[in-house]
């Protein structure tokens, strides 16, 4: 790894680190790793260049920063810069008061079909990850995420890439 992921992987983990994950109880910051591991495995098998997989490792490991922690997107373009910042804008949730659930879905699935490639491959990954939990600790929920997750995959355009990977 090199310096900036790791700084970046500190900065993440050290916001998330009284954080548990939903379901399993296990530290949040492994979330955010997993996702980065696998979109780094993914982006390397696809040819992409050693930079846009850089830039997708340090945006997948902070994805979550600024919608669980008390982390701004101030906060990450002042460390890690304009782009960093933008990526996790495209994956910060819209906040509940904004709606309900449906609002809020369907402003997200606006917002990441225009998103970037890198950002989409990224949403992909992460719902990926947290598909596996809701199925296995939460089937009844698992309904409702699956038919989000299609709906948001197809926005996207990057059902595909749930089909080779799933």
């Amino acid at each position: 790894m090199n310096q900036e992921i790791l700084k970046v992987a500190h900065f993440a983990s050290e916001l998330h680190k009284d954080q548990k994950r939903k379901y399993t109880g296990e530290n949040y910051f492994f979330h955010p790793m997993a996702v980065a591991e696998m979109v780094e495995e993914y982006m390397e098998e696809k040819g992409f260049t050693n930079e846009d997989i850089e830039y997708a490792v340090k945006v997948a490991l902070l994805h979550d920063t600024v919608e669980d922690t008390i982390a701004t997107h101030e906060d990450i373009e002042e460390n890690f810069g304009k782009d960093v910042a933008k990526g996790v804008w495209f994956l910060t949730k819209v906040p509940s008061f904004v709606g309900n659930r449906a609002t809020r879905k369907k402003m997200c699935e606006a917002r990441l079909a225009t998103a970037p490639e890198i950002v989409k491959i990224i949403k992909t990954f992460d719902m990926m990850h947290n598909g596996y939990s809701i199925e296995e600790h939460d089937p009844k929920f698992f309904k409702l995420f699956k038919k989000e997750t299609k709906s948001l995959l197809k926005a996207m355009g990057t059902e595909k890439i749930w089909k080779e990977k799933a």
